[in-house]
């Protein structure tokens, strides 16, 4: 077995990526920063042929910053627990409408996108209002991931919420409960 330190490095790139498409492949849910973004926004996805595709924009989830030939930073959520549990920077590619990458991915978010309005038409109005994105993992001079288990930066990247008259938090009224649960008696 060859052990110098090229082959690890193959080694731990064939990990990583393994790691990355399974993590994206059963998580629902990913988060995008596009390059310059302060913060990344939560998107749907699918896996498609080695990436993860987006549809947005028109009536479909908002894509801000996202733009072909740009830059993203990809974090996948665990699926069972919910937390981040990898990481990685993209390139994003625009797919044209009608080309077979482009039918290719749609086939995959179709199966992705629940409660569409227009189940029989969505690819249809997909082409004319939205874009469907590729985000193709980029690497980085240290490997494919930025994040994985046992590699975590220090910081939260937790958003605070924004403010808002809606979220009052008052004690409840002291005779609430009696009120609640009082056994009806019959």
């Amino acid at each position: 077995m060859d052990r110098t330190p090229a082959a690890a490095a193959t080694a731990d790139d064939f990990l990583d990526r393994a790691l990355l498409e399974e993590a994206a492949k059963k998580s629902g849910l990913l988060w995008v920063r596009a390059d310059g973004q302060e913060h990344g926004r939560a998107v749907w996805h699918a896996w498609h042929d080695g990436a993860v595709v987006v549809v947005g924009d028109g009536a479909e989830q908002p894509l801000h910053g996202l733009a072909g030939g740009a830059g993203a930073v990809v974090t996948v959520r665990s699926k069972d627990k919910g937390g981040r549990l990898t990481g990685w920077p993209a390139r994003v590619v625009e797919l044209a409408p009608g080309s077979e990458a482009w039918l290719g991915a749609v086939e995959e978010l179709k199966g992705k996108r629940l409660n569409a309005p227009d189940t029989d038409t969505v690819t249809d109005r997909w082409a004319r209002e939205c874009r469907v994105l590729r985000l193709e993992p980029a690497g980085s001079a240290d490997g494919v991931l930025t994040e994985q288990p046992g590699a975590m930066p220090d910081a939260s990247h937790a958003t605070a919420p924004m403010p808002t008259p809606a979220t009052t938090r008052q004690p409840i009224p002291a005779g609430l409960p009696k009120l609640l649960f009082k056994r009806r008696k019959g």
